[in-house]
Parts: C-alpha cells; structure tokens; sequence
C-alpha cells in the first residue's frame, strides 16, 4: 500500500480511530523531531525505573536512542551497546522483559488497529505482549496498511529482506533477491510472528504515528 501526501492526513487519522477503538493510546506527530521530543517528555513522564529497547530504525532516527544513552537520570538497559560480547547483549535481552519501559518499531500497522511482527529470536516482540508496564511504538506513515493480508505481505517483500540485507554477514535468498523463499538459512530471521488485535490492558502500549516514511 502506497502513501499519497495528499490523503496523509486523512489515512492517520482513519489508523489512528481504528487503533483508539482497541485500546492503544495513539498520538499523530508531523516529524521525526517532534515524535522524539514527545517519547521524552513521555518517558520523563513516566519515570521508569528501567528502560529498555529493541532495533528500530524509526526509533534511532528519532533521536531516542543517542538520548537514552546519553541521559543518566533513568537506568538504561542497552541491548546494542556497540563493543558488548554478544552473549552478554543476549543476557541484557533477557532482562529487559522486566524493565518499566521498553520501545522498539513496528513492521506493518494495518487500517483495521492491529500491530504486526516479524522477529528472529523474539527479543522485540516478547516485551511488547507481555512484561514491562508501558510500551512506546514509533512508527512511519509507509507502515500503514489496509489489513492482515497486506502486513504479513509488505513484512515478506520489504521488511524482512531489507532488515537481511542491511546487517553484513547474513546470508538468506532474500537478502539477494528481495524475495522471501521461505527458507532454512541460519541466518533466517523471519522465526516468530506477533499480531496484537488489541492492547491489554488498554492503554498500556503508546502507538507514535509519524507524518513521514521512516524504518524499513
């Protein structure tokens, strides 16, 4: 699904009601700048005693992450800290399903209010359905879609072998053709699918629908 600049604004707010009707907070912001000025005064806010993040380029280019490592005033449990063995990031991972706050991207929103993963070892999307108390969702315009269907579609054909072909080392079909094959790659990372139909407890998961095409 393809975004027009000229219904823009009609098609965030149209996800927006539909992500309101099953129980997500939901703010519509016009830039990157100003969706990361609001996850701050959000997470200053809340006052976590723990927070924590998944990968997400809509998150980085927000300027959430360079914050969070750069402010001392909230306990950061940094699972990509550059230098880190990755066992011990592995180790953080675990502990960051019980932190107070945790962020992260979305593959695919659809126009139908839910939220669609695809994960390899399941680090982003454990914390989102269960967990920390609150979650916060960046997300760009070029994420919306019309339906299920249509997410686990764009996550197959643009997610998926983007996110592949972007980590050096990784050898998958996709990462060369663009194409998923479903295949047996060790270095597979479309393991384990999350879908939230709604937000339990409501309220609990913040959805940040940016005005701009951001992530992959």
């Amino acid at each position: 699904m393809q975004t027009n600049p000229e219904n823009t604004d009609n098609l965030l707010e149209r996800c927006a009601e539909r992500l309101r009707r099953n129980g997500f907070e939901v703010v519509i912001l016009p830039d990157e700048k100003a969706a990361g000025a609001f996850i701050r005064e959000r997470i200053e806010t809340l006052a976590p005693a723990s927070v924590s993040f998944g990968d997400s380029m809509t998150l980085y280019a927000t300027g959430t992450i360079d914050w969070l490592r750069s402010q001392d005033r909230f306990p950061l449990i940094d699972t990509f800290e550059p230098g880190v063995p990755f066992r011990q990031l592995i180790d953080r991972r675990r502990q960051a399903l019980l932190c107070d706050t945790f962020l992260t991207g979305i593959n695919a929103v659809t126009l139908t209010g839910e939220l669609h993963w695809l994960d390899m070892i399941g680090n982003r999307i454990a914390p989102i359905a269960f967990g920390p108390r609150h979650i916060i969702l960046p997300v760009g315009r070029n994420k919306i879609v019309a339906d299920s269907a249509a997410a686990y579609e764009r996550i197959r054909t643009k997610a998926a072998p983007q996110n592949v072909a972007r980590h050096e080392g990784m050898v998958t079909p996709c990462a060369k053709t663009g194409v998923c094959y479903d295949c047996s790659s060790p270095h597979r990372i479309c393991n384990e699918r999350l879908i939230l139909h709604k937000c339990h407890p409501a309220g609990r998961i913040t959805v940040v629908l940016i005005d701009r095409d951001l992530g992959l």
